[in-house]
């Protein structure tokens, strides 16, 4: 038996029991609809919204992207009205949950395949027939999340990327998550923070991908300042403040909304 093997049998690494404070417990975060369009099909305002204790995927928090997603939803119900919606990265799924509620004819919330994310997601949405909860890593087989549409050949007319681009190494995977499940008529909306100003270029180099090596058009919606989400050094503020929106489409398709 080798030295490592009996430190490991003789328990020497092991914590002692109550060593370690328990992990946070799921908590929870309120969001108001401001404003409910006359098209949206419920006109629930108050949304309770469960949220994990941690993650080291991010889930524990309501990110400022969610909330201007949310928002920008309510303002054009006709993105989702009556269509197949994709949220990636959903996390505590306010999108996922807005869309269900505006009247999407089927939201698909996705995340990473984490026991405690999709138990919160799936909380979130239980009230709502036409949301359903999916674990998927990007880039990887589209079976299980395009099963559960009525036509899986229709995809999805929208997909939500909602405080994404910061993963930089997983912008392929992404992109072309996106472009292989969005329809020809669809539109990706992708809203971030720069919450690492230094890596600003790396986060906006996003989109550049988008147009140069996946083929779509790529419209910024606007910037605008909101309170970031972390107390940190002033000189960074008015950057860590920024809400990016953008739509992204197929070339073929005019991705402006009037």
């Amino acid at each position: 038996m080798s030295d490592v093997e009996s430190l490991e049998a003789g328990g020497l690494f092991e914590e002692p029991e109550g060593f370690l404070p328990p992990p946070p417990e799921p908590h929870y975060a309120e969001y108001d609809r401001e404003m409910i369009s006359p098209m949206s099909k419920s006109k629930q305002r108050h949304i309770d919204l469960k949220l994990v204790g941690s993650s080291p995927l991010w889930g524990h928090l309501l990110w400022n992207s969610g909330i201007y997603t949310a928002k920008h939803l309510d303002k054009h119900p006709e993105l989702v009205l009556d269509k197949n919606v994709l949220e990636l990265g959903a996390a505590g799924a306010l999108p996922s949950v807005v869309a269900g509620l505006i009247g999407a004819k089927r939201v698909v919330s996705t995340d990473y395949p984490d026991a405690d994310l999709m138990s919160v997601i799936r909380e979130n949405a239980k009230s709502l027939e036409n949301v359903s909860v999916e674990g998927y890593i990007w880039g990887n087989d589209y079976s299980d999340v395009l099963s559960h549409l009525e036509n899986p050949a229709e995809k999805f007319q929208l997909v939500i990327l909602s405080d994404l681009v910061f993963n930089h190494t997983e912008h392929h995977k992404l992109l072309k998550t996106t472009r292989d499940l969005l329809s020809a008529d669809g539109k990706a909306l992708v809203v971030f923070s720069p919450h690492r100003p230094w890596l600003l270029d790396a986060d906006l180099a996003f989109f550049e991908t988008a147009k140069n090596e996946y083929g779509f058009d790529v419209e910024r919606i606007e910037m605008v300042h909101w309170k970031p989400m972390f107390e940190e050094d002033d000189e960074t503020v008015e950057v860590r403040s920024r809400v990016y929106a953008y739509y992204m489409s197929h070339p073929s398709v005019d991705s402006k909304i009037v």
